[in-house]
């Protein structure tokens, strides 16, 4: 099951995708693609609607992100080995956890705005975790049951403000449309193994990353698992799993966005994204 929100950013509405791939409108029935609707209840409603007769979305709507009501976004980072090879960095001995702020994020097809005093904006293809339901403690072999579904993931980041700037990775990576989510949300139920998903992401139509979810050192279901060590998963959290090799601030030299730029980028079974780069229009 696909499912997805549209219209006005801060005024999206939820929505499913039908067998013949049209959205169809589910604001008569529920009120987000949120909190008990990811629940394995709320999601089984959901499947067993007959979606013929709910109104079609029109085709031109914008696509919000494909979670609403988002408490936490949790970033991994280094978690591809060849990944951080490309950057000069070890592969940690446990995830490296950082915060991207809930402002950052976005539609899939939303441009990516270079911010104010950036030089060294860069992309970054992930595969998101949706939490569904509430996660403390879980086991790695439970902690999938706790999982929505999964989505493609653009963590655009700016990595002067990354890695030059003292303090922690979050700055570099909240900026207004710095993080875009969707276009859809797709159920466990339809990823049999989320560690066998080919992603990749194109600058202009040259393929920068082309990777695969099994090169990540530490998979969905131990990081699930792991964090909820630390603190509380709830429904609507974001886990941005990591990027493949491939990003600007790897190649040689540095190659980083610049207005006028188109970003594409997707993951196997969950979509695609395309990104317009603006520079920010309020100066």
């Amino acid at each position: 099951m696909k499912l997805l929100r549209w219209g006005p950013k801060g005024q999206e509405k939820p929505a499913i995708l039908d067998k013949q791939g049209t959205a169809r409108d589910l604001s008569g029935l529920v009120p987000d693609i949120a909190g008990p609707v990811l629940s394995d209840t709320g999601l089984a409603m959901l499947r067993g609607l007959d979606t013929a007769n709910l109104p079609q979305v029109p085709q031109d709507a914008r696509l919000g992100p494909c979670v609403g009501q988002t408490g936490k976004v949790i970033c991994i980072g280094l978690n591809y080995s060849d990944h951080a090879a490309e950057t000069g960095a070890q592969v940690p001995p446990e995830p490296i956890t950082f915060m991207k702020a809930t402002s950052a994020l976005c539609g899939p097809n939303d441009p990516i705005i270079i911010p104010r005093g950036s030089e060294k904006t860069d992309w970054e293809v992930e595969l998101a975790i949706i939490i569904g339901t509430t996660a403390r403690y879980v086991s790695e072999d439970n902690a999938l049951t706790h999982v929505a579904g999964y989505a493609v993931a653009n963590d655009v980041s700016e990595r002067a403000w990354q890695m030059e700037h003292s303090g922690q990775w979050t700055k570099g990576k909240s900026s207004d449309n710095f993080g875009q989510v969707g276009p859809w949300l797709v159920t466990r139920d339809e990823v049999s193994d989320p560690q066998a998903l080919g992603l990749w992401l194109s600058v202009n139509g040259s393929k920068k990353q082309d990777g695969s979810t099994k090169t990540m050192v530490y998979g969905a279901a131990f990081l699930v698992s792991y964090l909820s060590r630390f603190f509380t998963l709830h429904p609507g959290d974001i886990v941005m799993t990591g990027t493949p090799p491939g990003v600007g601030l790897g190649m040689k030299p540095p190659q980083f966005l610049k207005p006028g730029d188109v970003v594409e980028l997707g993951i196997d079974g969950l979509g695609q994204q395309r990104q317009d780069v603006v520079v920010d229009p309020r100066g």
